[in-house]
């Protein structure tokens, strides 16, 4: 683990962005991995706005895997870390995730959120969150939902006789809350990356929409695609790396 600190001090606005290395820490698969997540699946067939036209029995069956696998994944220390340097920050803290799951909510983060959509919620194919691509809006807004869909009949249906999606942003759709996340940014003193590769756009281009004031640290077990945007590399798990750091952080 390197030995350097990131001093935080009063003034200071941090900006956190996670990919699918942290939750790689806690047992559950990324899209990347040799024989990992999408193994068996092409993404045109369970990712995509076509895909479900097509056979949403197969979309959701797939995220229903998805679903199963996240129950059993707990929150590792890079998610508890975070939730601590939250905690001691408070409104001066926010939290970017690529990641669907549930972890930094189930280790206490609060201010964050999931440009991906979450696993756990669903919403009509109808909804105002895409209506450009599902048509007129029946105005349910996404609710929570643990429930397994694994064939054509299980799908739940809304009141407007829409067939209930996953919440989560397809290839081909708008990431959520990017408003939000712009003027995150553009506010923050220090940003850290922590376990992306840099390879995944929009969110590859955060560290770029920093200004020139803006701290910027990566924190991952192998040096990310936009290596050269960054302040300074650490390189280790995230799990081993940002408890140490973010406690020095945070006692600034």
């Amino acid at each position: 683990m390197p030995d350097e600190k990131i001093a935080v001090g009063p003034g200071d606005r941090v900006f956190v962005l996670t990919g699918a290395g942290v939750s790689a820490e806690s047992g559950l698969k990324t899209f990347r991995d040799q024989g990992g997540l999408w193994e068996g699946y092409r993404v045109e067939d369970v990712a995509t706005p076509e895909a479900w036209a097509a056979d949403a029995a197969q979309v959701w069956r797939f995220y229903s895997e998805r679903r199963r696998g996240a129950r059993g994944a707990e929150p590792n220390a890079a998610h508890r870390a975070l939730a601590e340097l939250e905690e001691a920050m408070g409104e001066r803290f926010f939290l970017c995730t690529q990641n669907v799951d549930d972890l930094h909510e189930r280790a206490g983060s609060r201010r964050l959120v999931h440009m991906h959509g979450e696993l756990f919620m669903s919403r009509c194919e109808n909804s105002p969150v895409s209506p450009a691509v599902f048509g007129p809006a029946c105005g349910r807004t996404p609710f929570r939902d643990e429930a397994l869909y694994e064939s054509a009949e299980a799908i739940a249906r809304c009141a407007c006789g829409g067939r209930i999606r996953p919440h989560i942003v397809w290839f081909g759709e708008i990431p959520l809350e990017m408003e939000r996340i712009q003027q995150e940014i553009e506010r923050s003193t220090v940003m850290l990356v922590v376990g992306t590769s840099g390879a995944v756009y929009p969110a590859a281009n955060f560290v770029r929409w920093a200004g020139p004031r803006t701290r910027k640290y990566y924190i991952g077990p192998e040096k990310p695609m936009n290596a050269q945007a960054f302040t300074r590399l650490m390189l280790g798990n995230a799990g081993e790396v940002l408890p140490g750091l973010l406690k020095a952080a945070s006692s600034q």
